[in-house]
């Protein structure tokens, strides 16, 4: 870790296209003006407490304020959640489902859901959602897909990329971009704080997110 570059954003072209990487645990594309999250898993804390596990609902209102956070600071025209903004219909409540749909009310922005597996049947007539969404060369879907155009990449969320950083001291993990460079596939990280996540494969390039500011090429 003592070796890597630590920077504040992470930015290259696919194809002409400019991609950053934010510490945030977001992806923001100038050119359409498109800021994408993935794996918000809102409602987690109410479904382990329906299944007597006592956790507190702090983590989806920390969660809106990190979104709000994000929007003014980018000020994008689109936010796209790549899957899973909810992590069950079963415990999906009417004041959740308000602060979601206010997003596009307070701020005057196109809210999009690319819908994931936790997603299913938590329906919400006004949210515009999509099974998959191509964007100029880029494709957004939950899970990866494989077969597509060689010059397409596939941004996707679903595994919760994480990666451990060690030195002679200690070692500890951390939430990641990852590129698989041989499928043109780029994963998120899990925007939720309440999420766990699987380490990367050894050939994939990794960003880890050290920091709300900070990320470590690595």
């Amino acid at each position: 870790m003592e070796n890597n570059r630590i920077i504040n954003s992470f930015k290259f072209e696919w194809n002409n296209t400019l991609i950053e990487l934010l510490p945030d645990r977001a992806i923001f594309i100038p050119k359409t003006k498109e800021l994408l999250i993935s794996d918000i898993h809102l409602g987690k804390g109410e479904f382990f407490q329906l299944n007597g596990i006592p956790l507190t609902n702090n983590h989806d209102e920390y969660n809106f304020n990190r979104i709000y956070k994000l929007i003014n600071k980018i000020k994008p025209k689109k936010i796209i959640i790549i899957g899973d903004l909810f992590h069950s219909r079963y415990s999906i409540s009417n004041n959740l489902k308000s602060k979601v749909l206010n997003i596009e009310k307070y701020f005057k922005i196109q809210l999009l859901l690319i819908e994931g597996n936790h997603d299913k049947g938590c329906n919400i007539n006004s949210l515009s959602s999509l099974k998959v969404m191509r964007s100029i060369n880029l494709i957004y879907s939950h899970e990866p897909i494989i077969n597509k155009e060689k010059n397409i990449l596939n941004i996707c969320g679903h595994y919760h990329p994480k990666v451990l950083l060690k030195n002679s001291l200690d070692k500890l993990s951390f939430k990641c971009f990852a590129m698989d460079k041989k499928n043109n596939i780029l994963y998120l990280p899990a925007f939720g704080d309440l999420t766990g996540g699987y380490f990367c494969k050894k050939d994939f390039k990794k960003w880890a997110i050290i920091s709300d500011e900070s990320l470590v090429e690595l």
